[in-house]
């Protein structure tokens, strides 16, 4: 098996779910064997600052540091557990010493497996204002929508306060869902996309007879079939 890297932090609680899902992977064929893997964990805060002055190369450079200790520690190839790095997944793809596996890459395989042709997308401030998701899904004939802005400032507030710290509160839970079956009724989204990691540890199962995308078990799913390759 290939030794798998992990950049976390992006946040704890995710990395945690990643470790944990990618262990459970194995242990459902029997036994306690499991793939090796080395994560090294940033300071989110340090990287959220980053992202909200927008100095991208800085951050690349910090993400590609992380990424030259991962490829000195031997991974055979590498991932970063959260969706907002990858604003600038191009630029660190290109300085990488390792091979990458893209999240968003890895959710519009799902959602073209899945037949899906509009989506809706949460997640941090800077991914749905950003919206990097666009340009891959609309070369694929996938539309990608972000609700209004005062939705976004919710969500971002409920992630930031409250669930990048582990905090799950029943109330936020039915305000995220209340947002997203606004965006059923007025964008007629047949899908959404749980645009960080974090969002599946309060959005824990679909709703509304949509499906929800679960980014890191999406990711985790790329990161094992890739670790059983020779």
């Amino acid at each position: 098996m290939k030794l798998i890297g992990i950049i976390g932090g992006l946040g704890p609680e995710s990395t945690v779910d990643y470790y944990k899902s990618i262990i459970d992977s194995f242990r459902t064929e029997g036994g306690l064997a499991a793939p090796e893997m080395v994560i090294y964990s940033v300071d989110l805060e340090e990287v959220l600052a980053l992202v909200s002055r927008q100095e991208w190369s800085s951050l690349v450079s910090l993400l590609v540091d992380k990424l030259k200790a991962l490829h000195r520690a031997g991974v055979d190839f590498a991932v970063i557990s959260a969706n907002t790095p990858h604003i600038v997944f191009d630029e660190i793809q290109a300085k990488s010493p390792v091979p990458l596996l893209s999240i968003v890459t890895a959710t519009l395989d799902k959602t073209v497996e899945l037949g899906l042709k509009k989506v809706g997308l949460l997640g941090t401030r800077f991914t749905m204002q950003s919206n990097f998701f666009l340009p891959q899904f609309s070369a694929r004939g996938v539309s990608v929508v972000v609700p209004p802005t005062a939705d976004q400032d919710y969500i971002h507030d409920k992630l930031m306060t409250e669930i990048e710290l582990g905090i799950i509160n029943g109330e936020t839970r039915k305000g995220l869902l209340a947002i997203i079956e606004r965006m059923i009724a007025r964008e007629k989204v047949d899908g959404i996309i749980l645009g960080c990691t974090e969002l599946p540890l309060i959005l824990d199962k679909s709703e509304f007879g949509i499906p929800f995308l679960n980014t890191a078990a999406i990711h985790v799913a790329t990161i094992v079939n890739c670790c059983r390759q020779n």
